[in-house]
């Protein structure tokens, strides 16, 4: 049984080619990649597969209810998939190209902790969104 099968099993999804083959593109992605529905839908298409937008659409949302990715939902509806983890990670979106880059500060991350004490606050999750215009 692959990798991939297994997580989809491990959240009560059944393992469908469309699951699969979108869980392997999200699997196989940079830690710093970031791709919404049509890019993902586009990697299918070069990839030979016969898998609809509308089924990418329905396939992440199912992985999102699961918790297998998370959703991030920028300025102008643009949406970006990653699979979930454990870490601490921030976003820079850059609004000309709409390219998103992740970032990780443990100096932001100790203050965001810091503040949420401060005000008797436990965080069960959190989200920086930073907007400017990329030079790189």
């Amino acid at each position: 049984m692959t990798s991939e099968s297994q997580e989809l099993r491990k959240v009560g999804l059944k393992v469908t080619l469309p699951r699969v083959k979108i869980y392997q593109i999200l699997e196989l992605a940079e830690e710093t990649d970031h791709w919404s529905a049509e890019d993902i839908y586009k990697q299918l298409i070069n990839q030979g597969e016969d898998i609809g937008l509308a089924t990418v659409y329905r396939v992440l949302t199912q992985f999102e209810a699961a918790g297998l990715v998370v959703r991030h939902r920028f300025e102008g509806d643009h949406s970006v998939f990653e699979l979930a983890s454990e870490d601490n990670h921030d976003h820079m979106v850059c609004v000309k190209t709409g390219a998103v880059k992740e970032f990780n500060d443990p100096i932001l991350n100790a203050r965001i902790e810091e503040i949420a004490q401060q005000h008797g606050f436990e965080i069960t999750g959190r989200t920086v969104h930073l907007y400017g215009i990329s030079h790189k």
